[in-house]
């Protein structure tokens, strides 16, 4: 415990003031709403009474998270800027969320979006969709929960289980008491610390860098660092525009339409039309923060090709807080630290919880219990997953290209769950304990084909993953559907 205070001693006074100061604020949001939830609905939707630009910052806050601070950076450092070609995607995805998802979620009047699936369906395919949610986002968010305390482990100089323990029990704490209003609240909180941070740092590096920006872009043109888009056709390839677009359309339909951590903040509006405006005013608010940290990545590179006798972090992924950690001065240092720190607070503990006790444990295991039992429940569900969230963490330490690591997890459940969302919109098909069997089929065979391209038997981008599983999945389900059904009724007559 003495190393661990006598490194952290190495930040400024001002550094710990900011850091306070912002985590101060986000208790103080805590208890401002947390003393106000009365029921799960307020618990998990806030009473549909959140603003629309809250909700809009809120949703920002999520998708950019400690992945996006840490990810970006290191995957411009290494590589070059054609991840821009996934945000297209994921701007197209946007809108096709808005105006085919929101619009069935809002009228069945969901507080977890696999009630719609329950309502389409039946109660098979609701339960398996919120288990598929559930070991999804745990994955993906144990992922998250490493990248950020890793960051802060090379920036105070502590071990990654001090700082998963000290984040989990942050988290907990939080979110147990202030529900999913303190989350949206101190989401918008949250989005703005980033900007400012990705702002400063680009700020700090062009004026550090010899010759400015201009020096700074021709170094990086020159290097093949600013690459953006690769219009080529190579099914091999997994960063051509083809392959990144259809990927981060496929992702973004995933991550934003069938995903409670994501579309939580959108059902925190009061209205339809309220919650469409919301997401689409995400396309405009969350690419320029990504395209920030992208910048920061580059200049990164740039700084350290001037200057050859810094030292580089012994793993590049650790390149933004190492940066942080042994360049940068007072008080910037406590920015990153701050940013780093907020990305954590906005966990997916509160979805997590959502889906479990409104698709699991009302239906399945204590029915009509009184509202005070059920949000009891809740808060404990909230520890619950704030451990398990705590032990995956521990289990992505080897893990070396953190951003992509969680999109190649997405990849593999997405399909299915994407998949069978679109049959209930775009279809009348009734196939209820077809979309089970499916599903699975689509998550072996995705599963499968990874495993294949990680070891170089396939040549195939991975990224092309998540529309082959929802291709299978929607295919499946639709032609077995009937099949099924009818199998169903034949056994039924027969036991009559």
């Amino acid at each position: 415990m003495n190393c661990i205070i006598a490194e952290a001693g190495k930040l400024s006074g001002l550094d710990w003031g900011i850091v306070g100061v912002g985590a101060l604020l986000l208790f103080v949001i805590s208890y401002v709403f947390g003393r106000e939830e009365k029921d799960t609905a307020d618990f998990f939707l806030g009473g549909r009474r959140v603003p629309p630009v809250i909700a809009c910052l809120s949703f920002v806050a999520t998708e950019i998270s400690a992945l996006t601070i840490i990810g970006m950076p290191h995957t411009a450092f290494i590589k070059n800027w054609r991840w821009i070609q996934f945000l297209v995607g994921l701007a197209m995805a946007r809108l096709v969320v808005g105006y085919l998802f929101i619009p069935a979620f809002y009228k069945y009047n969901c507080t977890s979006i696999y009630e719609f699936l329950g309502h389409r369906f039946g109660s098979a395919t609701r339960y398996t969709g919120s288990i598929y949610f559930l070991i999804t986002r745990l994955l993906a968010s144990g992922v998250r929960l490493y990248a950020t305390c890793m960051a802060v482990g090379v920036i105070m100089g502590w071990p990654l289980s001090v700082t998963i323990t000290l984040f989990t029990l942050i988290s907990i704490v939080f979110i147990a008491f202030g529900g999913i209003k303190a989350v949206v609240w101190a989401g918008a909180f949250q989005a703005l610390f980033f900007v400012v941070a990705g702002i400063v740092v680009v700020g700090y590096l062009v004026h550090h860098i010899d010759g400015g920006w201009t020096a700074a872009m021709q170094t990086a043109q020159e290097a093949g660092r600013l690459s953006t888009f690769n219009f080529k056709f190579d099914l091999k390839d997994a960063s051509i525009f083809w392959a990144y677009l259809a990927s981060g359309f496929f992702i973004g339909l995933a991550s934003f339409g069938t995903d409670q951590e994501m579309v939580q903040r959108l059902l925190t509006v009061e209205t339809r039309k309220s919650s469409q405006r919301t997401i689409i005013a995400t396309v405009v608010t969350v690419l320029p923060v990504y395209w920030l940290y992208l910048l920061v990545g580059t200049l990164l590179y740039v700084f350290y090709q001037q200057n050859p006798s810094l030292a580089l972090p012994q793993e590049l992924k650790e390149i933004m807080p190492h940066f942080a950690r042994n360049i940068l001065p007072a008080g910037l240092k406590g920015l990153v630290l701050g940013a780093i720190f907020m990305a954590s607070i906005d966990s997916p503990l509160s979805s997590l919880t959502s889906s479990f006790v409104t698709d699991i444990y009302r239906p399945l295991i204590r029915r009509r219990a009184s509202e005070k039992h059920y949000l009891l429940v809740s808060r404990a569900g909230v520890v619950g997953f704030g451990l398990i969230l705590a032990a995956i963490a521990v289990a992505c330490a080897p893990v070396e290209n953190i951003l992509w690591f969680a999109f190649q997890i997405l990849s593999l459940t997405g399909g299915p769950m994407l998949g069978v969302f679109l049959l209930g919109l775009l279809t009348k098909r009734k196939s209820n304990y077809a979309n089970i069997p499916a599903m699975l089929a689509s998550t072996v065979v995705c599963l499968v084909l990874l495993l294949l391209i990680k070891h170089e038997i396939l040549k195939l981008g991975w990224s092309w993953l998540i529309v082959i599983g929802t291709a299978i999945t929607f295919v499946m389900s639709y032609l077995l559907g009937p099949i099924i059904k009818e199998s169903i009724k034949i056994k039924v007559q027969n036991a009559k």
